[in-house]
């Protein structure tokens, strides 16, 4: 039987998710072909056949057909994430959000994640005084804030934003804090027809073991210690980012989020009426 091919995408916070496919543990490895790339081709990938199982954004759901989700594994938040922000290019002691509701009018928004695109929408729609004029950029941030007021930037060049420097709003806290759920950014979803022939369940084992390696405290601090020097960080930082900032398991919670995401995305139009939730 054919290898399955994984698209996955090239952030920290996917890190540990890969351990065992990078490092050949439990089998994972062997019958797998690997590729990384940003969230949104992810789920591109996914459309076109070119890969089989992807780390997909939670709105590709709503615009993928025929995909299953693998149960309990996630890319999540139940608090601030550090890695999804909306950043003005206003002193940070010069801004409140009661402020940024008035004096943000364009926002440029990073083209690499539609998740957190309608998450950004589904904030200033629900929350945040309205609908503002969108601009979909490459996550360049002086020429995001060069051309808009302020910016939406994910995974790692959110984690290197000098916030000093800007107002920021973390997207993860502003939604926890606004509706009491926690936020689904990603999850493994599989092709149903590369599931033919398959043990889904023996499959869905493998990135659980995955996620349980990679999350283990001696395979965390490798993982800290050989990615604070590639994003410029401290290992604290990243030590902390991965075991306090990111949840990674797709649990009730998780879940329930994830449904109010949908629902909303949806009621604003900032997404399609998601499918129901089908898992391995």
């Amino acid at each position: 039987m054919s290898r399955l091919k994984i698209s996955a995408i090239s952030y920290l916070n996917t890190v540990p998710l890969m351990w065992d496919f990078e490092h050949g543990q439990a089998g994972a490895g062997v019958n797998f072909d690997i590729s990384y790339t940003m969230p949104s081709a992810c789920a591109e990938a996914l459309r076109a056949g070119t890969a089989d199982i992807g780390i997909i954004p939670a709105a590709a759901y709503t615009t993928v057909p025929d995909l299953v989700i693998i149960p309990d594994v996630a890319i999540a938040a139940r608090r601030a994430v550090r890695s999804i922000l909306l950043v003005s290019k206003a002193p940070v002691n010069q801004l409140s959000k009661r402020q940024l509701s008035k004096k943000v009018r364009t926002v440029a928004l990073d083209t690499s994640s539609m998740t957190s695109v309608a998450l950004t929408k589904i904030l200033f729609a629900k929350w945040m005084g309205g609908a503002r004029d969108y601009k979909p950029m490459a996550p360049d941030l002086d020429a995001m804030l060069g051309a808009c007021d302020a910016a939406l930037l994910i995974g790692d060049p959110a984690l290197q934003v000098d916030r000093t420097r800007y107002f920021t709003l973390d997207l993860a806290e502003e939604w926890v804090a606004r509706t009491g759920k926690s936020f689904v950014f990603a999850f493994w979803a599989i092709r149903k027809q590369a599931l033919a022939g398959r043990n889904g369940a023996a499959i869905a084992e493998v990135f659980k073991k995955a996620r349980d390696h990679g999350l283990s405290p001696k395979n965390l601090e490798a993982i800290a210690q050989e990615w604070a020097p590639r994003l410029g960080l401290s290992v604290e930082l990243v030590r902390v980012y991965l075991t306090h900032n990111i949840h990674y398991y797709l649990d009730p919670p998780c879940l329930e989020g994830l449904e109010l995401y949908y629902r909303l995305g949806a009621e604003i139009g900032a997404l399609p009426k998601a499918p129901e939730l089908h898992f391995v």
